[in-house]
């Protein structure tokens, strides 16, 4: 297992780390296999496991708490927050009046007293950046959080984040989460760049994108995973952008098998190779999928398989560019682009 430092905090985290989304009702695993999951990944050499409070509504956080129970020293723990967590209006954002109480539900969820990585989970427009880092530098300085950060920010936010803090003397973002693989390289543009500008650590999800590089779609093959169940849209080949996608992943399996190496080990060893980037969040629903997608964990790209990748999907270039999800609201929104 590779280590790297997360951004400018000092903290050293593998170059994989433990994506808890699965655990729980939405991946339908049990306590029994998320510990025996945390199990193997640690003995691995993985020490950053991520979560979030909307992920099965909670039980994510309780079953990573009761897993890592003895040995929390051992992890770097990082958790979300900003997404609905109910239909009442408040329970969602990333205003002072929530995220003071949604940091208390999960640690209590958890079962610990702070902490390592506390992350907006999407940028919240209703909510200034003062407002936001405000009380994040107020609940860091109460011991509830080490560390803070954002996920799937557009470019321009992290920016604009970065200026609120300086100007209003204020704690800082000091990592980024955004969406990251061979199929959807859009962030290579400007929110890789705009990271490593300002020294964020960056942990990317989604690197298999969403099974499509896990070697289980092909051409022929019947798709069958569990994201097609719950988003069939994302794998209708019927849709050209998925058409675009099973073309690219049998050009990249051919990629794979002249390199020797497994698609998972070509899908994370790409992201892994950025310089940008710090650690790839695997999100293991079975201890198969784990013991797979740890055999990643040295590979390294040469040169020219770096190259073909490229000339598969080219630098930039996201494949479903209508599922980044960091668009701009006034795009999404007719009335707040009209008068």
């Amino acid at each position: 297992m590779q280590y790297r430092t997360l951004g400018r905090t000092g903290v050293q985290v593998s170059s994989l780390a433990l994506g808890a989304m699965n655990f729980g009702a939405m991946g339908g695993t049990t306590q029994d296999q998320v510990t025996a999951i945390v199990d193997t990944a640690l003995e691995a050499g993985v020490n950053l496991i991520d979560t979030a409070d909307v992920y099965s509504r909670g039980e994510s956080e309780e079953m990573v708490g009761r897993a890592i129970a003895g040995r929390r020293d051992d992890v770097v723990l990082a958790t979300k927050a900003g997404l609905p967590m109910g239909e009442e209006r408040h329970r969602r954002g990333a205003s002072r009046r929530w995220l003071t109480t949604a940091l208390d539900d999960s640690l209590r969820r958890l079962g610990v007293d702070h902490v390592d990585l506390y992350q907006i989970h999407r940028w919240d427009p209703a909510t200034s950046d003062e407002e936001t880092l405000s009380a994040l530098t107020d609940l860091q300085r109460a011991g509830k959080i080490r560390h803070f950060g954002s996920s799937t920010f557009p470019a321009y936010r992290l920016v604009e984040a970065q200026w609120a803090a300086r100007t209003h003397h204020l704690g800082r973002y000091t990592t980024e989460q955004p969406s990251y693989s061979i199929l959807q390289r859009g962030i290579e543009t400007d929110v890789l760049p705009v990271a490593q500008d300002y020294g964020l650590g960056v942990l990317v999800w989604s690197p298999l994108a969403s099974g499509w590089l896990s070697g289980a779609i092909r051409q022929g093959r019947e798709v069958a995973t569990s994201r097609s169940a719950l988003m069939p849209q994302r794998f209708d080949t019927a849709i050209p952008a998925n058409r675009a996608r099973l073309d690219a992943v049998e050009q990249l399996a051919s990629v794979a098998d002249e390199a020797g190496l497994t698609m998972i080990q070509l899908a994370l060893g790409f992201v892994t190779s950025h310089p940008g980037v710090t650690s790839a969040l695997i999100g293991p629903r079975t201890q198969d999928h784990l013991d797979a997608q740890l055999a990643a964990a040295d590979t390294v790209l040469t040169g020219d398989v770096l190259d073909a990748i490229d000339s598969v999907v080219a630098p930039g270039t996201d494949l479903a560019a209508h599922e980044k999800n960091d668009t701009p609201p006034a795009l999404l929104d007719p009335s707040l682009r009209r008068r």
